[in-house]
């Protein structure tokens, strides 16, 4: 719960801290905190209010004390605060999670927290870790686990559709607080290279760690200036976990092994060096189901040691998500059956959605994959599962920021497929046909038969209504995501999964369905 404590209290935290460098009128500062933000339309009477980023704008600070905002944080003095007291700090980023974490009376203490890094997987292996612990809380007759991820967030107050992978960190700690309060006792997170390298999740501690693999990805001016600087936020994390479990298998897994010292305890996960703590072999699929067998090295603690698990969710790569949180789980004691039962009805939104024609000739998938390494896995699993089949994608890339994607995925694409459609996928700041004029050179270059159509309703209808034998089409990049940036406008817009079924609805109802199905 949060507490409410006068603003010399937080100054002495932030000395503590090392962070602060400056005070502004101390006799104040017997003034009583009740609420902290940096968002100048929460602010309401007795509000802490905090001046953070680079497009933090001064008029921000005079409408937070107009809106009752009682002091201020800031690197720096603004003349726009006169009348109120302020604390200078070294560095705003630093300074907030010390804020969170006073003000909602340490949260995270009183959480079972299990985070998830990487490139690729964070959001499916959240889930999965959800469905598994949820499955084990159910046992105990206890209310499910909290989830903080890109695709959506549950505290046990709020429930939403999420814009961000990992949120700043005083939202965090609102997050953890709400779950406490709540009665929650497991919280699942996914933690991304952003999070990290900015300090949002500064000073926390997570009970297990897992470490899923690493390609490059995010390099733009305004994320990582390079691979090393994205591979080095996402190593911060080993020194904020208990128990790291870490992907084998993963690119730089030396650097990636020597990082994860830094962690209290380290657990290991592969599915191809047999040395690894878990060892996943005999994958196959079965139906729709993919089974696969899991050895547990005799070093790591526990009863059982040579299982066999399910998923129903697809997607051959999926082992490798399932084999992370099959170790995750041992960490906290969860019994084998939950861990079975949790994965066999493990699903994730926007995840591997799959959608069937009636005629059998359509398999579509609604995915988030977005990058190389996800691109890679996503298509050449569909190639080995749908042997004969006709591979099909649909995605764009994103404005102002990875630009490698660019020629990274349609070059990754065209290994496997055989046709695609370059959309719009989140332009931000840059023209969608600027972006799918560029997407659509690198296909060509790379021989594949493409179309660039900017509406993805519009180039998933085309996609599906053009199917004359068997196929299966790739939807990628927006999953359950109800809304699509322009500039620096989120516009609401359909689900990727919403037009799916509604097309192949369509299809099915169609009346030359019949000539198709000959």
């Amino acid at each position: 719960m949060s507490k409410v404590m006068l603003l010399k209290e937080y100054k002495e935290e932030l000395q503590k801290a090392g962070l602060l460098t400056g005070c502004v009128s101390e006799d104040g500062f017997s003034t009583e905190i009740l609420f902290v933000t940096y968002d100048s339309r929460q602010v309401k009477p007795g509000t802490l209010f905090v001046c953070k980023g680079a497009a933090f704008k001064a008029e921000y600070l005079k409408g937070a004390i107009e809106s009752g905002a009682v002091a201020y944080i800031a690197e720096k003095e603004f003349p726009e605060g006169e009348g109120v007291p302020a604390m200078i700090v070294s560095d705003i980023r630093k300074a907030m999670p010390v804020l969170g974490d006073l003000y909602y009376d340490h949260p995270q203490d009183k959480l079972k927290i299990t985070a998830f890094g990487g490139t690729k997987g964070k959001s499916t292996s959240t889930y999965y870790m959800k469905y598994v612990v949820d499955e084990y809380l159910s046992s105990l007759g206890k209310a499910e686990s909290a989830v903080l991820s890109s695709i959506d967030n549950y505290d046990g107050v709020i429930r939403e559709e999420s814009h961000i992978t990992t949120a700043e960190s005083i939202e965090l700690h609102m997050h953890f607080d709400n779950a406490v309060s709540s009665g929650i006792e497991f919280l699942e997170m996914e933690v991304s290279s952003q999070a990290l390298k900015y300090d949002r999740v500064l000073g926390m501690r997570f009970d297990v760690g897992v470490f899923m693999n690493i390609s490059e990805d995010h390099i733009s001016p305004n994320e990582h200036a390079d691979f090393d600087d994205y591979l080095s936020s996402k190593m911060k994390m080993f020194a904020l976990t208990d128990t790291a479990v870490v992907n084998l298998d993963s690119d730089c897994i030396d650097r990636v092994m020597r990082e994860a010292e830094a962690a209290g305890r380290v657990l290991t996960f592969s599915r191809e060096n047999k040395a690894a703590d878990f060892y996943a072999y005999d994958v196959r699929k079965e139906g729709d189901s993919i089974f696969f067998r899991v050895s547990r090295n005799t070093s790591s603690s526990g009863t059982w040691k040579d299982e066999e698990f399910e998923l129903t969710m697809p997607g051959l790569f999926n082992v490798e998500n399932a084999l992370g949180v099959i170790a995750a789980s041992t960490v906290y004691g969860i019994p084998l059956e939950c861990i079975r039962t949790g994965l066999r009805k493990a699903k994730s939104p926007g995840r591997m959605e799959h959608f069937k024609s009636a005629d059998g000739l359509i398999n579509a998938f609604v995915d988030y994959a977005h990058n190389k390494l996800s691109f890679e896995a996503l298509y050449s699993s569909a190639r080995k599962e749908y042997p004969g089949s006709r591979i099909v994608g649909i995605f764009g890339c994103p404005g102002g920021k990875a630009y490698q994607r660019r020629y990274e995925l349609p070059q990754t694409a065209a290994k496997y497929a055989d046709k695609l459609y370059i959309c719009a996928e989140d332009p931000g700041p840059d023209p969608a046909e600027e972006i799918s004029a560029e997407v659509a050179g690198y296909a060509k270059g790379a021989g594949i038969d493409y179309e660039e159509i900017e509406d993805r309703g519009a180039a998933i209808h085309k996609a599906i209504m053009e199917v004359r034998r068997p196929t299966v089409l790739l939807i990628t990049g927006k999953g359950e995501e109800t809304r699509q940036k322009y500039g620096t406008v989120y516009a609401p817009c359909r689900s990727d999964a919403d037009y799916t079924m509604e097309f192949i609805k369509e299809y099915d109802d169609s009346p030359h369905h019949a000539v198709r199905r000959d």
